[in-house]
């Protein structure tokens, strides 16, 4: 399967979640803080090349894939997600996605899926700011999920993802490993292949 064929799929699978989080909202009340980066500067996020493999490819269209390769082979000490910008030096935990668009499954789930403990039964998998400073929604939110409120389940979104591509969906790593092993899976499939039909021109 082509590059543009694997980047369609993630992204349908995307879109698909992005309704399910919008109803879930809806019913829930939840969001995330405006403003509020602290997951994305968390040093210990881990992706999955595939789910950042759309992000790799419209950089590739741009133009830019090679150089943003070369700033991330150039900064290993980078603990960030190399897409967050925060605000300022001096506030690291606010800011946003640079590149939101294009950002990874674990980015889009995290806050809005569930998982499931050793009894079955199931959590929101969110953080300490959503959990203490929207309790009542939250509390209500993880009753409503068991008693059968549908919540995306990240097991089910990654299985789905893994399916696109079994190799680049199941390594786990390091989130900016992940955005370079995703730049290097579309650098390699272009060096010896024409670029996209419509696309003849990277500026």
């Amino acid at each position: 399967m082509s590059i543009a064929e694997r980047v369609l799929q993630v992204e349908a699978l995307y879109n698909q979640l992005e309704l399910e989080i919008n109803t879930f909202q809806e019913q829930t009340k939840l969001g995330c803080v405006a403003g509020c980066g602290k997951c994305c500067n968390n040093p210990d996020i881990d992706a999955s090349p595939l789910e950042f493999l759309p992000w790799a490819y419209h950089l590739y269209l741009k133009g830019k894939a090679e150089t943003i390769q070369d700033q991330l082979n150039a900064t290993p000490e980078l603990t960030k997600c190399y897409i967050y910008q925060p605000f300022s030096e001096f506030e690291g935990d606010k800011g946003s996605c640079s590149d939101y668009k294009h950002r990874g499954l674990i980015c889009r789930l995290f806050g809005y899926g569930a998982t499931k403990d050793k009894y079955g039964n199931l959590r929101l998998a969110t953080c300490k700011i959503i959990k203490e400073g929207q309790k009542v929604n939250f509390d209500q939110s993880t009753i409503s999920i068991n008693e059968g409120l549908s919540v995306p389940i990240f097991t089910d979104y990654y299985m789905n993802l893994s399916q696109i591509d079994f190799q680049l969906g199941n390594i786990v790593v390091p989130i900016n490993t992940a955005l370079k092993l995703a730049l290097e899976e579309v650098l390699q499939y272009y060096a010896y292949r024409p670029l996209p039909e419509g696309h003849i021109d990277i500026v």
